[in-house]
């Protein structure tokens, strides 16, 4: 059986200690996953497994054999980047970039969660009707860290990108 990463399957690593972050960056090249802490407190790792946010370096890479992963690299449409990608560069979402592929993808993930009516910490409303406000948004997404100072414009790119999907 094989892992599905960014639409192409790969065979998993054949030793079942190494982390879906190691098997990426190590064994395929996808270095756009980034390895911060590597205990699961940073969210640099973040992809998406089936369409639902992960901390890859807390995963083992056989867990995730017959299932779809996708990475940063795997979200544009060749030279089209993906409609969040483009508004990170719009609203100045990076400055060292090192969070950003893991904020990215958390964040894709983390719309389809509120799409579904899953409730943060912050939700008033429990019926699943409820707005992305910048504290919805700024709670759902207090698992990535950003180091440099770009907290800022990454919640401005994705309320600016996801909301109007999200509220729908």
């Amino acid at each position: 059986m094989s892992i599905i990463i960014n639409g192409m399957p790969v065979a998993p690593p054949t030793d079942p200690r190494v982390s879906l972050l190691d098997h990426l960056r190590e064994t395929l090249h996808l270095t756009g996953t980034k390895k911060g802490c590597n205990q699961g407190a940073c969210g640099a790792c973040t992809v998406l497994a089936d369409g639902e946010r992960i901390l890859s370096c807390l995963a083992l890479a056989v867990q995730y054999e017959g299932r779809e992963i996708t990475t940063i690299e795997g979200l544009a449409e060749g030279d089209a980047l993906h409609p969040l990608q483009a508004a990170f560069i719009k609203h100045d979402g990076f400055q060292c970039g090192y969070c950003t592929p893991g904020q990215i993808c958390s964040a894709i993930g983390m719309a389809a969660e509120a799409k579904r009516g899953v409730p943060s910490h912050v939700t008033g409303d429990l019926s699943g009707a409820f707005s992305m406000t910048r504290e919805e948004v700024q709670e759902r997404m207090s698992g990535n860290l950003c180091r440099c100072g770009a907290h800022n414009g990454i919640i401005d790119a994705i309320r600016g990108t996801l909301s109007a999907d999200i509220d729908a």
